[in-house]
Order: structure tokens, then C-alpha cells, then sequence
């Protein structure tokens, strides 16, 4: 391969059965003009019954004919275009835009937390920039066992996301990956790196069937739907440390802009 050719975005390819679609196409029209010379050799004298039956005929025949012409003229050199949308990256990281996606839900009865969550982890594992990548999860129903099963799924999104870029995942959804028989291992290093993602769904399944959160939950939860909070001194809620500890070790609330 050229070194201008390493982080192509396409391989073109020639058609390997160009020369028996070329053979075949070639037989086809001569059948065609063998029809043509048929109607022309038998045209029915005037007044002779059939003559629009005839014309109707031949007209069919030689649009039928004309349109199947142009359409082999099309396919007579086709390509095949194999593209690598992985190597997009390699080839313009730099040049990449930011991207924003949001993922949304109402109520955590018609929409399971544990489905919203493999959505996002799945979103989050996409191979693009992870500085240019932001994911956002709105819940307009407000809900407790989502916000608990977002908090699970950002501390396994730390051992997910590395795990599907290093070993180009698929499926990227840990429910759907965790499911798949065929998802054992394929070297030592793919092995001690899936110990490693632990899967959450277990503890989620638990807590959405008995429509409860842990108790290390509820303060947060709490605290974070009270009107003390606004778009200037919230936390993110990955953080490990408890609002509680947060408030008493930084009292100062930034202000707004």
C-alpha cells in the first residue's frame, strides 16, 4: 500500500464478474434486435386487423429496449466501494467538530432505567474524540432509580469506554455484550481487562424491580432536586465524595456569570 493510500476512508474495487456481466448484457441485446427485426419484417399492411395492436407492441418493445440500453451502459465498468469509517479518526482528528448527543427519557416505568443506561454507555463508546464527545441524558420524569442507575453507570463507564475502544467492542451495549455467548475471549489482555468491567446490571435490575434506591443515593438526590441548587454551584455526579462532604469542605458557591 502507498503511504498516501495508509489512512484512506475507501477502497475501490473492480467487479470481478465484469466479464460475464459484459457477455451476458451483449446477448441480451442481440436478443433485443432480434425482436426489433421480427416486428420490422412483419408489419401488417393498411387496414389489416391488429395494425395498433402492432404499433402498441413495437412501441413497448423498442422503449423497453432503449431504457434496458442505458441501463447496462451504467453497470458495464462497476466499482465497489468498501469505506472505513475507523480510520476517519487517524486521518482527521484534529479537524473532527464537537458533538453533542442527547439521550431522553420520561418514566421509568415505560422506559427501564437499565435500557436508558446501555444507551448511554453505548453512546459514550463511540470511536470519535473522547474531548469532542458530550453526552447528555435528559429525565423529565425526575426520576430516583434513573439518577441512582446514572451514578452506577459513570464509574462503569470508566472501565467500559477504555475496553471497547482498545478492543473495537461489538455490540457496545453492556446488556447486549454481557448476553452474547460468543463474547469470550480472544487473547490474556481482552480477558483481565473484562474482570475488570464489572457489570452493573445486576445491582440496576434489583433496585428497578423493587422501585428503590440505595440510601447512599437519597441525600443526593434529595439535594440535588432542592431549588439550592441552580446551573452555577451544581457537582457533576460522578464524584465520589457525598454532597454533604462537598458543601462542609467548600462552603464558597461560585458565582454566577
Amino acid at each position: 500500500m502507498r503511504s498516501g493510500e495508509q489512512h484512506s476512508l475507501f477502497e475501490t474495487r473492480k467487479d470481478r464478474a465484469r466479464h460475464i456481466r459484459r457477455f451476458y448484457a451483449v446477448s441480451v441485446f442481440l436478443a433485443i434486435c432480434f425482436v426489433w427485426a421480427f416486428r420490422l419484417s412483419h408489419i401488417p399492411a393498411n387496414g389489416e386487423a391488429g395494425q395498433w395492436a402492432w404499433l402498441g407492441l413495437f412501441l413497448a418493445e423498442l422503449w423497453s429496449g432503449i431504457y434496458w440500453l442505458f441501463y447496462q451502459a451504467l453497470r458495464w465498468n462497476m466499482l465497489f466501494r468498501t469505506t472505513f469509517p475507523d480510520k476517519l479518526s487517524q486521518r482527521y482528528e484534529s479537524r473532527l467538530p464537537g458533538v453533542d448527543i442527547f439521550v431522553f427519557t420520561a418514566d421509568a416505568a415505560v422506559e427501564p432505567p437499565l435500557m436508558v443506561i446501555n444507551t448511554v454507555l453505548s453512546v459514550m463508546a463511540y470511536d470519535y474524540p473522547a474531548e469532542k464527545l458530550s453526552v447528555y441524558l435528559s429525565d423529565d420524569g425526575c426520576s430516583e432509580i434513573t439518577f441512582y442507575a446514572l451514578l452506577e453507570a459513570s464509574s462503569f463507564a470508566k472501565h467500559w469506554v477504555p475496553f471497547c475502544k482498545r478492543f473495537k467492542v461489538e455490540p457496545r451495549s453492556p446488556a447486549a455484550f454481557f448476553n452474547n455467548t460468543h463474547a469470550s475471549t480472544k487473547s490474556q489482555d481482552h480477558n483481565y481487562d473484562l474482570r475488570s468491567c464489572a457489570n452493573p446490571n445486576t445491582s440496576m435490575k434489583h433496585s428497578e424491580r423493587i422501585t428503590l434506591t440505595p440510601e447512599r443515593v437519597r441525600p443526593a438526590s434529595l439535594e440535588y432536586e432542592s431549588r439550592a441548587i441552580t446551573t452555577c454551584n451544581y457537582w457533576p455526579i460522578i464524584s465520589q465524595d457525598s454532597p454533604t462532604k462537598r458543601s462542609q469542605d467548600s462552603p464558597t458557591k461560585r458565582n454566577c456569570c
